[in-house]
């Protein structure tokens, strides 16, 4: 049997316990299925006395993770400390520049720094793995980088936030505000005391680049991404779409188009009757379409300590089974240095139908007004509704138009007419609508 895998895991919390743990009770399987032992030799955290729930007395204990990348007696430098910067970061490229295998599921450090750690792991011939890092414990990276050679991808988009998806789920089949859901998944756990991170998109970004860099051999462009979050959904918003024979999820979607790539993070309508529809609470899933393939939908647990930790360790498998000699694929499925400038797409040339929410003064003429303004802008309309506001009937009224394919820039130009004209009591409201399988 070969030596031991020698792993070092540098971040303590809810992930790195479960990754001790794991390694821990299932010691045997992973010997069977790897070919050699994997043990814990060095770990590192800020509080050496808490009770993690898991015996780590027989590895070296290191205060400074950076020094445990560098002269650990290791052979994979776990990293689960979470951050774009500070430990994080130089751990990480300490372990790369001394010649370790790095796996990490922290989906900030790559969307910042992924490509210039890539060059460092391909130069010195290690792995950088990181399933964990987008959707949890759905092996959609391992899907991408090596199981799908010679298919070309044109779209990928998926729910890739669990603490959204939750929260739009239980608005929908509950009746209950957003504040109100929020405040329930932050007592679950579901969502952070500052929710801004998952609830205004970011999070869902930062997965997003990093998929769209192994869809497009493009270099990581987090920076680059259009981003609304779903603070602004509301009851209505969520009744109109049931009605229409739609629910609202908050998608990531990357695709290519003839003025570039296309990234995107968006409260957006898909129809009941799709697959990613059907996908509720705090799961995942990602869709990726490509030309000989046709489209693949991987869902399941995007979140929490167990679906976290198992997909750590199957990165952690994938390093133990690999042999000395063995060449390393690169690690966004091309190779760092030939990843392509990232040529962003125009944003309001985005081609769709969308769900448009009125709130307007319930007065002679407004109605017409609306639908000059749409016609004005070569807006073609599937559907026009008008209904008054519970308990202020007299006062106001709601219009919902769904329009056929048009542009972002044709309906914001045209809503924003609307609203010059005087006639909204309220924001607009603006839902794009995806086609999904």
């Amino acid at each position: 049997m070969a030596e031991a895998l020698r792993v070092g895991i540098a971040g303590l919390g809810n992930v790195g316990a479960s990754v001790a743990r794991v390694l821990r009770d299932k010691a045997a399987e992973l010997t069977r299925q790897c070919g050699r032992d994997v043990i814990v030799t060095a770990v590192s955290a800020r509080d050496q006395k808490r009770d993690r729930g898991v015996d780590i007395s027989a590895a070296t204990w290191f205060d400074d993770p950076v020094e445990m990348a560098q002269i650990a007696e290791i052979d994979v430098f776990v990293e689960l400390i979470g951050g774009d910067e500070g430990p994080a970061r130089l751990s990480v490229k300490a372990a790369l520049e001394a010649g370790r295998h790095v796996v990490t599921a922290n989906k900030a450090l790559l969307a910042k720094h992924g490509v210039a750690l890539a060059e460092i792991a391909e130069k010195r011939g290690v792995l950088l793995n990181y399933e964990a890092a987008v959707a949890g414990g759905i092996p959609v990276i391992k899907t991408m980088r090596e199981a799908m050679a010679g298919n070309s991808v044109t779209r990928v988009f998926g729910i890739l936030n669990g603490t959204c998806n939750y929260i739009l789920t239980r608005m929908e089949a509950e009746g209950i505000s957003f504040d109100a859901c929020l405040k329930d998944a932050q007592r679950l756990g579901y969502a952070e005391a500052d929710p801004t991170f998952d609830i205004e998109g970011h999070d869902t970004a930062h997965k997003l680049s990093i998929l769209t860099s192994l869809a497009f051999g493009t270099r990581i462009a987090a920076n680059d991404i259009y981003m609304e979050g779903i603070s602004n959904i509301s009851q209505a918003d969520i009744r109109a779409a049931g009605d229409l024979g739609y629910r609202i999820k908050l998608l990531g979607v990357a695709q290519r188009t003839d003025s570039g790539i296309e990234q995107r993070v968006h409260p957006t309508m898909v129809p009941t009757a799709s697959v990613i529809a059907q996908v509720h609470g705090v799961t995942n899933a990602v869709a990726i379409e490509t030309d000989i393939l046709g489209e693949l939908l991987l869902s399941g647990p995007g979140a929490g300590g167990n679906a976290t930790a198992s997909a750590v360790i199957g990165d952690i498998a994938d390093i133990a089974k690999s042999r000395p000699g063995f060449q390393h694929g690169p690690v966004f499925g091309r190779p760092a240095k030939e990843l392509k400038p990232y040529k962003k797409a125009q944003m309001r040339s985005h081609a769709g139908g969308y769900f448009i929410r009125l709130t307007v003064h319930d007065r002679i003429g407004v109605f017409a007004a609306i639908a000059k303004r749409m016609a004005d802008n070569d807006i073609s309309l599937e559907s026009i509704v008008q209904h008054a506001v519970n308990g202020e009937a007299a006062a106001q009224k709601t219009v919902i138009l769904v329009t056929h394919e048009t542009t972002e820039a044709a309906v914001r130009k045209a809503v924003d007419g609307i609203t010059k004209d005087g006639h909204l009591t309220d924001k607009p409201q603006v839902i794009r609508i995806e086609r999904a399988g």
